[in-house]
């Protein structure tokens, strides 16, 4: 395994479009069924796993109204299509995204182990408390949980998870036909948890991968979704609009995991990022202008920017009134973090509902567009302020990603930034982390 610290490479699939690019559906080489398209998702990891990508990471929510974006509204469950992407690649991680909110940790422990053995060590689990409280209602709840319950709730089912994980002893299973003995019970251990908010008596009926146990990622950028990620995540799955903020972030979530007396080079820091890329910078820059013109309206932005406010309809409002600062109050089980910073931002700004959606829509260019020699510096430059470990690159337009695989990926690696070969099998060994001990 090398010593030397290198960009790590997570593809993040929109299918037929994610928030923001409802109209990615339309690009004739994007499957109209992409999103249920097993076929689509093997070729995309083959073409991540040619390139030596670290890992694919399906994202997931339950809950869903007519104007949710088009990806939203129709998709394959994380872990049914990541069981087909095991058998269908070699090298990659698989990362899955399962709510602490509506599962129990036995039956997520025993999933994702499952898929640890299938893909022989390469399963991650993105841990998410449920952002949309509308969920709440699919599984028998007249409420979704207030934010402390849910991140309450989030710590402790993980940590119940990683006991299952430990429920073998790596040699428990002796198997051995000339004795007749196929367990070594003083190695197989029982969990009897009883806590604040699940109790478990295990043990989980299944061994412990080549890695151990799934990689842990974790979302969430108010101060429990730190504390979270500092306390639980292998690797923190972040937004950084710029160096600098990103540069704040990597060492916030560093400096809380040491307060909680975990190695701080054991958190890995992967913002999503949009990549885009011409012969010249300047056709790149048209290349993303185009883009965001045609894969977004201000009518679909207007019906989807209440998601962050419990998916609160907007359209009711006077889009030329001063912005409704009352509709804040939806968001308080939902993503309240970004709808206050949206309702913040309408405020100091004095803006009506109209300018607050119309901000939303404007062009911000990404940091990393222009020609691959540009978007490679770009990359590097983050990368070695420690802003930053490395990328989730969401995929969009196949071209996009085409350019990035064949142009970029060749830059990296002349610079000694990334990889020529994987270091390993499993998704730890991708990462370079060490795997768990089996404490008992």
């Amino acid at each position: 395994m090398s010593s030397k610290r290198q960009i790590k490479l997570g593809a993040v699939p929109m299918g037929v479009g994610g928030p923001g690019r409802h109209n990615l559906w339309h690009d004739p080489e994007v499957p109209a069924d992409a999103s249920v398209s097993v076929e689509w998702f093997i070729d995309l990891a083959q073409q991540a796993e040619a390139a030596l990508f670290d890992l694919i990471f399906i994202v997931d929510s339950q809950f869903i109204t007519p104007d949710s974006p088009p990806h939203y509204l129709n998709r394959l469950e994380p872990l049914t299509l990541l069981s087909a992407l095991a058998v269908t690649t070699r090298h990659i991680g698989l990362v899955g995204t399962l709510t602490t909110s509506y599962n129990e940790p036995f039956n997520v422990a025993r999933r994702l182990a499952s898929l640890d053995l299938i893909s022989k060590g390469r399963a991650g689990w993105n841990v998410v408390t449920s952002g949309d409280a509308g969920t709440a209602g699919n599984y028998g709840r007249d409420e979704h949980y207030d934010y402390d319950t849910r991140y309450g709730r989030a710590l402790e089912h993980v940590e119940v998870v990683q006991k299952l994980w430990r429920s073998y002893e790596d040699d428990a299973l002796v198997r051995n036909r000339e004795t007749g003995q196929f367990l070594d019970r003083s190695k197989l251990h029982a969990l009897h948890y009883k806590g604040e908010h699940f109790s478990v008596v295990g043990p989980l009926n299944i061994q412990r991968s080549p890695q151990g146990q799934p990689v842990i990622f974790q979302a969430g950028d108010s101060h429990q979704g730190r504390d979270l990620g500092a306390n639980v995540a292998d690797v923190v799955f972040t937004h950084a609009p710029s160096v600098e903020k990103g540069q704040a972030f990597y060492r916030d979530i560093k400096a809380r995991a040491e307060r909680l007396g975990r190695n701080a080079d054991d958190i890995i820091i992967l913002p999503g990022a949009q990549i885009y890329i011409g012969d010249t910078d300047a056709e790149a820059r048209e290349i993303e202008r185009h883009y965001h013109a045609v894969d977004h309206s201000f009518e679909q932005a207007l019906a989807e920017y209440g998601r962050s406010f419990g998916w609160h309809d907007f359209r009711q409002y006077d889009l030329d009134a001063p912005f409704p600062v009352e509709a804040l109050e939806h968001a308080r089980s939902s993503f309240y973090t970004a709808a206050k910073a949206a309702t913040d931002q309408a405020v100091a700004n004095g803006w009506t509902l109209r300018q607050a959606v119309a901000a939303g829509l404007q062009l911000r260019p990404n940091a990393f567009v222009g020609s691959a020699e540009t978007v490679a510096n770009e990359m590097i430059r983050w990368f070695e302020a420690r802003a930053l470990d490395g990328f989730n690159l969401y995929i969009g337009h196949p071209e996009q990603f085409r350019r990035f695989t064949r142009e970029v990926v060749p830059i990296l690696q002349e610079r000694g930034v990334y990889r020529r070969a994987y270091e390993g099998s499993t998704l730890r060994e991708s990462l370079g982390l060490e795997i768990p001990r089996n404490l008992r």
